[in-house]
Order: structure tokens, then C-alpha cells, then sequence
């Protein structure tokens, strides 16, 4: 626990230049006497600079994500910092991989999508605290019982092995030294094997009884807040990525709005949709269409969402009484390592216009569960694409998954691809009376744009 938290306070060290010597020109006539050559070495930290051409929201993204992984124990701030290499690249020599400090695509899908299910398995969900207006992270699955007061908010697994408490107090002149120090003491018998004190906010951490415990603390004015966490010594492994997450996402003092997850939702979002049926069933995206006030299919009319799939993150729309819809013939395609994935893209990647286009994609196998990481992610508007293997047969959907960001809270998370195999698909429209006999192999026919309006 000591390295996890101390990690949380390392920054960035300033970066060294490198001087060019200059050689004066000779003198005409005369031996020119030998120039000393000084070889030029690489830079050191060709990986940091990598991360540093990122935008932020990927670096906040990758950080958050090797985090949820257990490779990770530093600030979730965006900085790079060379404990953020070095996760990298034990994350790389995990999977066998070659240790550069960079990821690759298929290395940043699969990434992504382990610390989705991690985050999913937890829980996690930024909450706010009715009484104190705090924004915190919650790992809710682990944590679901919870009680609250004038004084705070208390969450608690079944057992009471793991516990969230969220306190406010107001304390005459204080400051984080006097808090920390009071923080030490009490209850008594803490044993603090950790201690960081700034003007800003104090951590604390060590042993209380027989859980392990981390402290957080501020204050503004005369109102002090403080997160602590405790967990028994035998649930460390599960709970010690969830405390880097909390700590990185507590915001005691919000002001304004905060996003510390999935961005908010757009008032027009678009993604694609197949055609399965000529009597106007619509394979999409569960999460574009979520939410809707009105879907509407580009070129055919509005459309009702009839049914869902939470599991695989797929719906079924149905548009009425619409003519010269060319549904696709979904036969179970054999995709091996990479599929076409024929979609919509959002109409500002292509100058406003509505055509259908087709990318390539490899697949990565995540987890026991047989689930594919698709890399790259294609285009904002893809979300639902159909994809086909190497002879042009369905293969599954394609969807874009954006990655849950414990960190700041002032940056757009960057998506993620998976893919939802033919037999999910299969499973899905049977189950809702949809016949997938016949249809056409012309896959850019058949996907269609799904726009859907939000208040």
C-alpha cells in the first residue's frame, strides 16, 4: 500500500535538452585538424514522449484503465511520468508481449475492455452525495448497503469487510497539518505507515485493527470533508485498484458540472443500423438508441425501439410501413484474426454527407467469455456496423464502447471497439420472432443511419 500511495503524488519531472557544439570553420590552405564526434544517442524517453503527443483524454484513459488492471498505482491525472511506462510495460510482459512502454492497437483494445469488465464487476459509478453535494466514486457492487446523515454518507459490503465513508465536520481555522494529525489519532490504535501532507489535501495510510485503511482529506473555509476507505487484508487484490480509482475521482468541493465517466449523452447522436427483415426490423446499438425521444432511420422515417439485449449492448428497432428496405443475409461468417466493418459515419466526418463505407478491423479474444476486441475503433457513426469475415459473410456488430475515466474530470473518454459475434446476433432476433432466412449480400444496402434525438 506504501508504493500504491505514494505514487499518487509523483509528477512529471522537467525534461533535459540536449546543446549542439559548434566547430569553428578552418582556415583556408591550413590541415583541417579532426572534429571530435559525439554519437547521438536516442532519447531516453522515446515512450514518454509518445504518451506526450496523446491528447489528455487517452492518456487519462490509459492511466485509469492500467489502474482497473492492477498495473497502475499512480495519479490518475493525464501527466506522464515514467511509473506510467513502466505500467505499460509490465502490462506488455503480462501478455507475453514485447516490453516497448508504448501500446499498440490491439494491446490499447484489449486494455480497454479488461478494465471495462473489471469496472463492471465492481460497480463502479460516480455518485453525488445528496446532504454535501460531493462527487465521489462508488464501486457499488461491492459496497451496496449504504446509510446517510447530516454528517455524511456511509457505504458497506454485506459482511462489513469493506467500507466507504464520506464525513463533514466544521472545524475552526483549520488546516490539512492539524487535520492530518487528528486523522492519526483517531480512532486510537491507528497504525499510519503513510503520510502526505499538502496545503491542498492530506492522505494517510496503514493498519486499523485488523483492515487496512486510506484516508483522504480537505477542507474550504471552515467545512472539512474527508473520504476514508477500509478493507480487510484479504479482499487487497480486489479492492486496492478500486482505492486509486476513488481517491482520483473524490471531489470534495465540486463547482460546475463533473465527468469523472462516460461523457453526457449527445442531443443528436447518430450511429448504423442493419437492415434484417423487409418488414422493417433494425439491428442497432442499444446505447445510441438509448434514451431517445424520437430514432429516426435516414432516408425511411421514425422508428420505435421494440426490444433489448443489456448483455450485448444490442436493439432492435422497427420501422412501419417503410418500402425498399434491403435486409442482409446473416449466415454465420468464420471471421478468424480481422473483419470489414461496413458502417454510417457521423455526417461531420464526411462533410455532411450519409454514405456508407467499409474499414478493416483485427480481433483480439478477451477473456474466458469468447468476446472480440476490435482494433482500431473505426468512426464515431459505426456504432451497430455490420461486420463481414474474409468471404463477405456476417460476422456479428460492431460497437463502440466508451471507457469509464476515474480521473479529472474535464476530458472526453476515448472510445472502444468489441464485437458482437453472428451467434449473439442470432440468439437476439430469434428470441424476438425475427426471421433471418434470405437476404442480400450487399452489405453497404443494407446498413442504414440511425439518428436519435435527445432533450
Amino acid at each position: 500500500m506504501r508504493s500504491m500511495l505514494t505514487a499518487t503524488l509523483i509528477f512529471v519531472a522537467a525534461g533535459t535538452s540536449a546543446q549542439a557544439q559548434l566547430t569553428p570553420p578552418s582556415t583556408a590552405g591550413a590541415k583541417p585538424k579532426p572534429v571530435a564526434t559525439v554519437p547521438v544517442r536516442p532519447a531516453l524517453q522515446a515512450p514518454a514522449d509518445t504518451a506526450n503527443a496523446m491528447a489528455q483524454a487517452d492518456r487519462l484513459a490509459i492511466q485509469s484503465d492500467l489502474a482497473w488492471v492492477g498495473q497502475y498505482n499512480g495519479a490518475i491525472t493525464g501527466e506522464v511520468s515514467e511509473r506510467m511506462v513502466e505500467s505499460i510495460k509490465e502490462f506488455q510482459k503480462g501478455r507475453g508481449g514485447k516490453q516497448t512502454g508504448v501500446l499498440n492497437p490491439q494491446e490499447r483494445s484489449v486494455l480497454a475492455e479488461t478494465a471495462r469488465r473489471r469496472q463492471d464487476n465492481a460497480g463502479w459509478k460516480i455518485v453525488t452525495d445528496a446532504g454535501s453535494g460531493v462527487r465521489l466514486g462508488i464501486p457499488t457492487k461491492l459496497v451496496p448497503q449504504q446509510t446517510s446523515d447530516a454528517n455524511g454518507a456511509k457505504w458497506t459490503s454485506p459482511t462489513g469487510t469493506i467500507q466507504v465513508q464520506l464525513s463533514r465536520r466544521k472545524e475552526a481555522n483549520p488546516t490539512t497539518a492539524k487535520l492530518a494529525d487528528r486523522e492519526k489519532k483517531e480512532p486510537p490504535g491507528r497504525a499510519v505507515d503513510y503520510t502526505v501532507v499538502k496545503p491542498e489535501f492530506f492522505v494517510l495510510s496503514g493498519l486499523q485493527g485488523l483492515k487496512k485503511f486510506y484516508v483522504r482529506g480537505t477542507f474550504k473555509g471552515d467545512e472539512v470533508r474527508i473520504l476514508t476507505i477500509l478493507y480487510d487484508q484479504a479482499t487487497e487484490n480486489t479492492v486496492e485498484p478500486v482505492v486509486i480509482a476513488m481517491s482520483s475521482a473524490f471531489n470534495p468541493f465540486p463547482s460546475g458540472a463533473q465527468i469523472a465517466g462516460p461523457a453526457p449523452r449527445k442531443t443528436v447522436e447518430y450511429g448504423t443500423g442493419v437492415v434484417v427483415s423487409e418488414d422493417g426490423a433494425i439491428l442497432a446499438d442499444r446505447e445510441v438508441t438509448d434514451g431517445c425521444l424520437a430514432i429516426t432511420i435516414a432516408g425511411f422515417g421514425n422508428a420505435d425501439r421494440v426490444a433489448e439485449d443489456k448483455d450485448r449492448g444490442l436493439s432492435l428497432l422497427r420501422l412501419y410501413g417503410a418500402r425498399g428496405l434491403k435486409p442482409l443475409s446473416l449466415g454465420n461468417g468464420a471471421a478468424k484474426s480481422g473483419v470489414d466493418l461496413v458502417g454510417i459515419s457521423d455526417p461531420q466526418n464526411q462533410g455532411g454527407g450519409n454514405a456508407a463505407s467499409s474499414v478493416k478491423a483485427s480481433m483480439t479474444s478477451i477473456g474466458s467469455g469468447g468476446d472480440l476486441a476490435l482494433s482500431p475503433p473505426p468512426a464515431v457513426g459505426f456504432s451497430g456496423a455490420a461486420a463481414l469475415d474474409s468471404e463477405g459473410k456476417f460476422a456479428g456488430v460492431a460497437l463502440l464502447k466508451p471507457a469509464i475515466v476515474a480521473g479529472p474530470p474535464n476530458a472526453t473518454p476515448a472510445a472502444q471497439a468489441v464485437l458482437v459475434p453472428a451467434t449473439a446476433v442470432h440468439e437476439f432476433l430469434k428470441a424476438n420472432s425475427v426471421d433471418v432466412i434470405g437476404g442480400s449480400a450487399d452489405a453497404k444496402g443494407a446498413v442504414v443511419r440511425v439518428i436519435c434525438v435527445r432533450k
